[in-house]
């Protein structure tokens, strides 16, 4: 059964849209958080596990916020790695690490501040465009968190 909350179907269909491809984003940074908790090592290494472990478990809950999101508008939830990939705006190096902890770091970084930007689009579109006030709200907390950990990763430099 459809959901009947105000909003025509074509915008749900575009709300599900802008939500999956958050989902993707949020998929590809935990997949990169895990990768390079993995392969610390050197200065900082227990100090920036444990930050990288935090901000893969604040993702995991957003994953997972995102897709029931998705349901409750009506949608199908994106679900595989194919799926994330070709919906993120984050990029992958597969079989390359960067070459230090703090390269790591920069790198999260910039994939937390695409993130940001992203959503903050998606705060006006689903808001201005969509009628989706719910997905709005839904998404400024996404973004406060992304900004969050943004801060926390920006404090590693000078």
């Amino acid at each position: 059964m459809k959901p009947n909350i105000g909003i025509t179907d074509k915008n749900l269909k575009e709300s599900c849209n802008l939500l999956n491809n958050c989902l993707a984003d949020a998929h590809i940074l935990y997949f990169k958080l895990r990768k390079y908790h993995w392969n610390l090592k050197g200065d900082n290494f227990m100090e920036l596990h444990k930050v990288f472990e935090k901000q893969y478990e604040i993702l995991q809950n957003a994953i997972d916020e995102i897709a029931e999101r998705v349901s409750q508008l009506g949608g199908v939830a994106i679900g595989t790695t194919s799926e994330f990939a070709k919906n993120s705006s984050l990029k992958e190096q597969p079989g390359k690490n960067p070459e230090n902890n703090l390269d790591m770091v920069k790198e999260l970084l910039e994939d937390h501040e695409t993130i940001i930007k992203n959503l903050r689009q998606g705060v006006d579109d689903a808001d201005e465009k969509f009628s989706d006030q719910g997905t709005a709200d839904f998404l400024t907390g996404l973004m406060e968190s992304h900004e969050k950990m943004a801060w926390i990763l920006r404090r590693y430099f000078k």
